[in-house]
């Protein structure tokens, strides 16, 4: 009884401490249970009171953001934080500057488990915009009447011999006076095909190789390859390609990887989305956060901090970035290097990824995508269609994914499907009726077989037969054009063609559906984009640029080592022949050692030939960045040759000569950088452009006025001497030593009497004598150096990568069988099918399973 009481008293002091700490509620009772459960009571109360003063914190928050101008507002957001004592705190943050600890709390936030949140993400940002009734831009895309054709050699013509390249190259040349018929055929690549791609549905794109599946992508992406003749009609929304911008309206991602391996992951998706840029983002962010005010809706902190930071543009680390690695799993390789044949990098399926994700960070809203699976294994390419379905029926995307042998569990996640064969449309419309209408033809796919490669299979003459299941009838087999034929008389095909012939309302598209911009940023963030791009590019390339460094510093203590043992006396003829040598070999180091210039433009190029397809920037945001970035290098490696030569060597000791030289070897190195960064942008292969480098060197060194003078030229090759730059850097620098004055020693031949030495020394070898022609040359190397790195642009813009186009001559296996009397054998002729590959970008004609000349661009 003692213990009950003293513990009845210890729980009534306690409840009475309760009290006077808390004093959130009187206690009605007095017993023990009561008293000692009352603590409890006071912390959830606690508990409770600090979620509501977070609360109404954050509603102050909130009031304080919606009274900032329209241009603050849509860069402040809400962000929980977790600090390091594990406290969440919430606090306002400039969505524009989010740190990398930042991005990793809110994406964490967001998807935490990427598989099962990412559809909850984007449900809870389309509720948000449906919540106030704004209408997301969709784009419906129509082919009708779609065909495509390209010619080819064929036969002994097609075969790839030194013969027939220079045939090819001359009756190229004569076609284009019409002196001369072309020797190709043409060939049928699509033929006549029409369709509807809705949005918000995801339709898978099948057919055997060499069906056309890659051409017909690309022809809707409005890139189809120069060499190729289309006709029919293609739009979007009801506007034909000529009436927006295609590229940047769509994003055709392309089945081949072309990445700088110098680039990390995250590096390589951050330039593309700052490239890319926004799209409508901001605008349809600013309409959502004023109806919200109207309204008196607060909006989801999280989805409002991730959609406010993903409507900025120009940003150098972009949030979009971070979503899109998750979501196709590329997070666990983000900060490694891309990798090419030179460096070690992520592996082939990750880099497929990356190809992928680098069109996904983009603001388009149809994504054509071309096998994208090359190089994964089903689980993945089954995640990523996972994904990509969740964002079609979300966001309401219009989505053609090109796969060859897909699952069956990735099958079933598309909506609809569009079968090619020979270049024909066999079946379009939702994947619950492909079955049926093959059955509908006589055709069965058996338990155990995918639905994919049964598709595949039927069309074709060898595998047809075996999925024949009428048999009460004789199986015959069934043409490509009769599947067409039956399939204009099944009930999908007749909806297709009644959706047809209805044309497509254009004021039901939305206003910013279709991109009628060219570029998605301004001139000046494509110029700073492609410059922060530049100078990382030469930091991971800092060993050729140190390499480069250290071979001038060599080269030029071997020089000064040569002519220091060297006796070289002043005021004589003699000795300035020697002078001579020591500056022509100066001029040939300098200008050699902007050679590597060309075989770095040439490794680069691929790449920007794609992005600049693809609309990412214009040809003078490339060149230029490389254009300013290597001025410094140029000052560097001019100064290195320069002190450790000048002094050395014993030209003339004067402050002013020594920069004047200074200037002109500078000058000279630019106009070499310049001259070979345009024959790369002209040959535009490694073989091309070192034949065309070494054939210029030669050139400007033999008009350069020193290997022949000047007065040994021809009257009618002179305006080769007064065009080669090489002339005026030889000038510029012979001037400047031989016009100084320890050179104005009189001459004692009598044939230039009157003279000094130096100005003998120059009118003997052609060279101008007076000092005003030191500025006038170093004038014309500036000019020059503009003059090719304008060229270089001008290339860069118009010059499309070389065809060179291959031939390969193969057997097919079909045979016909002449029938000529009962009991005589048959008589079998081989088919020879030439299959034309185009190696840029990387279509291929192929040879048709059903034809004996037709060929197919897959």
């Amino acid at each position: 009884m003692a213990a009950v009481l003293a513990g009845d008293d210890l729980a009534r002091s306690m409840s009475s401490s309760s009290r006077r700490s808390f004093s959130y509620r009187s206690w009605a009772s007095a017993s023990i249970r009561e008293a000692w459960t009352a603590p409890v009571d006071v912390f959830s109360q606690n508990s409770g009171r600090r979620q509501q003063q977070m609360d109404d914190e954050e509603e102050l928050r909130w009031a304080a953001i919606e009274r900032l101008p329209t241009y603050d507002r849509m860069r402040k957001g809400v962000l929980r934080q977790v600090l390091d004592n594990g406290r969440i705190v919430q606090g306002e943050v400039d969505v524009t500057r989010l740190g990398m600890q930042d991005k990793k709390q809110l994406m964490e936030n967001i998807l935490r488990v990427v598989e099962e949140d990412n559809e909850k993400f984007l449900r809870r940002v389309r509720d948000r915009t449906d919540r106030v009734g704004i209408e997301i831009p969709k784009i419906e895309v129509r082919f009708e009447h779609l065909s495509v054709e390209g010619e080819v050699f064929f036969g002994s013509r097609a075969l790839p011999t030194l013969l027939n390249a220079t045939l090819n190259a001359v009756e190229s040349i004569l076609g284009l006076v019409g002196l001369a018929p072309s020797k190709k055929r043409t060939v049928q690549i699509l033929q006549d095909i029409s369709g509807i791609v809705k949005p918000s549905r995801m339709a898978l794109l099948l057919g055997p190789p060499s069906s056309g599946k890659t051409t017909m992508l690309m022809a809707l992406a409005g890139k189809l390859h120069r060499e190729l003749r289309s006709s029919g009609k293609i739009t979007y929304c009801g506007h034909e390609l000529k009436e927006f911008v295609p590229q940047r309206s769509c994003a055709y991602i392309s089945q081949h990887d072309l990445h700088y391996g110098e680039m990390t992951v995250r590096e390589t998706l951050d330039f593309s989305g700052r490239c890319l840029g926004v799209g409508t983002r901001y605008e349809l962010l600013a309409e959502l956060s004023r109806r919200e005010k109207e309204a008196g809706i607060k909006p989801d902190p999280e989805i409002d901090a991730f959609m406010k930071a993903t409507a900025m543009s120009g940003q150098e680390h972009s949030l979009v970035t971070d979503y899109t690695l998750k979501l196709l799993g590329l997070d666990i390789c983000a900060d490694i290097l891309v990798g090419n044949d030179m460096k070690r990098g992520i592996s082939g399926g990750q880099k497929k990824r990356v190809t992928t994700g680098e069109m996904l960070v983009g603001p388009a809203k149809v994504l054509l995508m071309d096998e994208i699976s090359t190089g994964l294994d089903s689980a993945t390419t089954f995640q990523i269609c996972k994904f990509m379905r969740q964002m079609v029926h979300a966001m309401d995307v219009t989505m053609i994914v090109s796969l060859l042998q897909p699952a069956p569990e990735t099958f079933e996640l598309f909506d609809d499907i569009i079968l090619l064969s020979e270049g024909q449309v066999v079946y379009q419309g939702p994947r619950e009726h492909v079955l049926e209408f093959f059955e509908h033809m006589g055709f069965r796919c058996p338990d155990r077989k995918g639905a994919a490669d049964f598709l595949q299979e039927v069309t074709s003459k060898k595998d047809q037969e075996q999925y024949w299941f009428r048999k009460n009838i004789p199986y015959r087999f069934i043409s490509v054009l009769e599947f067409v034929q039956g399939f204009n008389s099944f009930h999908v095909g007749q909806q297709l063609a009644s959706d047809l012939r209805t044309p497509y309302d254009k004021s039901r598209a939305h206003p910013a559906a279709l991109v009628k911009e060219k570029y998605g940023i301004s001139n000046l963030e494509l110029f700073r984009a492609c410059f922060s791009r530049e100078w990382l590019l030469m930091k991971r390339n800092s060993f050729l640029y140190i390499f480069k460094t250290t071979q001038i510093t060599i080269m030029s203590i071997i020089a000064f080592t040569v002519f220091f043992r060297t006796e070289m006396k002043v005021g004589t003829v003699l000795g300035g022949q020697k002078f001579f040598g020591a500056l022509f070999f100066s001029l040939v180091n300098v200008m050699f050692n902007g050679m590597a210039e060309l075989s770095m433009t040439v490794f680069r190029l691929p790449v920007f030939y794609k992005q600049r397809d693809f609309l990412f920037f214009p040809a003078w945001a490339f060149g230029l960045p490389i254009w300013v970035l290597r001025i410094p290098l140029s000052l560097m490696e001019s100064g290195i040759w320069i002190i450790l030569t000048y002094y050395t060597i014993g030209f003339a000791p004067s402050a002013s000569r020594f920069f004047r030289q200074f200037l002109a070897f500078f000058c000279i190195h630019q106009m070499a950088l310049a001259l070979f960064r345009f024959i790369a942008a002209v040959g535009r292969t490694q073989v091309v452009a070192n034949t065309l480098g070494t054939f210029t060197l030669l050139l400007v060194f033999v008009l350069g006025g020193f290997i022949v003078a000047k007065d040994d030229i021809e009257p009618w090759m002179i305006w080769g001497y007064y065009s080669s730059p090489m002339m005026y850097g030889q000038n510029a620098i012979v001037m400047n030593e031989f016009l100084d004055e320890r050179w104005s020693v009189n001459n004692t031949d009598p044939n230039f009497a009157g003279e000094t030495v130096g100005k003998v020394l120059l009118k003997a070898r052609g060279f101008f004598t007076d000092d005003y022609w030191f500025w006038i040359c170093i004038g014309a190397l500036a000019g020059f150096s503009l003059l090719f790195n304008v060229l270089f642009i001008i290339a860069l813009t118009f010059l499309n990568p070389l065809g060179d186009s291959k031939a390969v001559v193969v057997d097919d296996d079909a045979k016909k069988n002449k029938k000529t009397s009962a009991g005589q054998q048959s008589a079998e002729v081989e088919k020879i099918d030439i299959v034309m590959i185009l190696t840029y970008p990387s279509q291929m004609f192929r040879k048709s399973p059903t034809t004996s000349i037709a060929l197919r661009l897959e």
